[in-house]
């Protein structure tokens, strides 16, 4: 049909094309405009565990063109991010490679040089429209309801227009020449893909009159000169493929391997933004989530893997490399469910925590954790950070979080500070209660200080000084956390330690 500028024509795997002995090398090309989120960490994830199943290279590019969305750090922290998740490139920014620079405003005169062969061969032309006149067309086209396009004018101007032009100074663009018609492209996850995209566009401009490449054009000049034998990318981009597709025959070169990846929307199905800061890595990082528990939650919401142990278990990089199939990815959009990320965390968590070795890491991470929380008490030396009960609290309260951070909520403050609230007119009625409970287990030997024996042994003291039972867990809750509600006194008494649980009950007696 005219108006089907977009066709797929049948879902079918190019399995001869796709198996061809090629060296592998794909590409991650962010642009520095905003947070890594969960959509571009899931492309970078898909490039990089194809690079490493095939053998191949795994390349960050930054595609840093249009220097007027650029963010200052953003380039930093995209590398962070990638280090953090374990997504480790082979030629980057950083560490160079034989085919670089990998900025792509480093790399403007090789889009310069390439330009040319364009001008040259007529594939491309300069354009000396103004902007007042393609607003002019796209009002007219809207007002027409038609789709605005450019009206391809400057291509018609013969060779001596356009030297007059050029030598008066005239400012220009540079555009390329689709050709009208069909042009097809086997999809690696949709299949074959047939697209008329002079029915939706005119002449795209491929240089701007700033001198700098737009996307399309230097996407097409890197992938080339970097030697990128396949492309993942996001689906938004697969209704521009085909202009790619032209450009690489312009140039005479051999297009890439193209497959696109299906949206990943929010849970609401709306589509993910960048300045979301609930679906971007570095808030992740800063929540105490672990990059394992990340990259599972987003193959489980985008498909290319068995996922045989569901979402109570948790792959390991070896696995995801091992697992990693094209043909498992889904072709439908897919909704990210949160609590699932909890969930893959808590994994993770009890996963890092069986293994000694780790113990350092947590360590360390929640030392900083706390004195960040409270930083006024770092002063004082009140703050419970010695390393056996940092180890032990956790161990005790990782059935209790979902993610890091959750050990400085306000109902597990007590496990690192000492709480400051004082008793109530009723709860100190029983002072001289409390003086015979601290006596008694400052008498009582370290190794009995568990859930099992304090249980026991508090029912015993509320029976020997008549007390009620309820009101002693009232107040030893409230000594010991602040809170009224919380773990059970028993449970509080063995991860506080026989030391901590007397200085506080000692510092409500003084």
């Amino acid at each position: 049909m005219k108006h089907n500028i977009l066709r797929i024509v049948n879902v079918q795997f190019v399995q001869k094309r796709f198996f061809k002995k090629v060296q592998v090398r794909v590409r991650f090309a962010p642009s520095p405009t905003g947070l890594l989120h969960v959509g571009s960490l899931r492309t970078a994830l898909y490039n990089y565990l194809f690079a490493r199943a095939n053998n191949g290279t795994f390349i960050l590019r930054i595609e840093d063109t249009d220097q007027s969305r650029c963010i200052p750090e953003a380039i930093e922290k995209i590398q962070n991010d990638l280090l953090w998740s374990g997504i480790i490139p082979d030629e980057d920014p950083i560490r160079g490679g034989p085919v670089g620079p990998y900025l792509q405003s480093k790399r403007l005169e090789i889009y310069k040089e390439q330009v040319l062969k364009l001008i040259n061969n007529k594939s491309a032309y300069y354009c000396f429209c103004t902007e007042n006149r393609l607003q002019l067309l796209r009002k007219e086209a809207i007002k027409c309801r038609q789709v605005p396009k450019y009206d391809n004018r400057c291509r018609h101007l013969s060779d001596d227009e356009v030297k007059r032009k050029l030598d008066n100074g005239d400012a220009f663009c540079i555009r390329f020449k689709l050709l009208s018609g069909i042009e097809c492209f086997d999809d690696l996850i949709y299949g074959r893909i047939e697209h008329d995209i002079t029915q939706r566009e005119g002449d795209p401009v491929i240089i701007k009159a700033d001198g700098y490449p737009t996307y399309h054009f230097a996407n097409v000049v890197d992938d080339h000169l970097m030697e990128i034998s396949h492309v993942f990318r996001g689906i938004e981009w697969q209704v521009s493929t085909p202009k790619h597709i032209m450009m690489f025959k312009a140039f005479n070169w051999t297009p890439p391997i193209y497959g696109h990846l299906p949206l990943i929307l929010n849970s609401d199905g709306s589509k993910l933004s960048k300045r979301q800061n609930d679906v971007n890595i570095e808030s992740f990082r800063k929540e105490g989530m672990f990059p394992l528990a990340v990259l599972n939650y987003v193959i489980h919401a985008g498909g290319g893997f068995d996922n045989k142990g569901g979402a109570h278990y948790i792959d390991s990089y070896e696995e995801l490399i091992k697992q990693f199939d094209v043909s498992k990815i889904k072709s439908s959009s897919s909704k990210l469910s949160p609590s699932r990320l909890l969930e893959f965390n808590k994994l993770e968590m009890s996963k890092l925590l069986g293994n000694e070795k780790n113990n350092k890491l947590f360590i360390e991470r929640i030392k900083k954790l706390v004195m960040d929380a409270f930083p006024n008490r770092q002063t004082d030396g009140s703050l419970q950070l010695d390393e056996r009960h940092i180890i032990s609290a956790l161990k005790w309260a990782r059935n209790r979080i979902s993610k890091l951070n959750d050990l400085v909520a306000p109902n597990l403050a007590f496990l690192w500070i000492v709480p400051t609230a004082s008793l109530n007119t009723v709860q100190l009625e029983y002072l001289d209660t409390l003086k015979q409970l601290s006596k008694s287990l400052d008498e009582t030997d370290l190794e009995k200080f568990n859930k099992a024996w304090l249980n026991s042994y508090l029912k015993e003291f509320c029976t020997e000084h008549k007390i009620s039972y309820s009101m002693l867990m009232e107040i030893l809750r409230f000594i010991l956390s602040g809170l009224k509600e919380g773990p059970p006194v028993a449970e509080m008494v063995e991860i506080l330690g026989k030391e901590s649980t007397l200085l506080r009950i000692k510092r409500y007696i003084s």
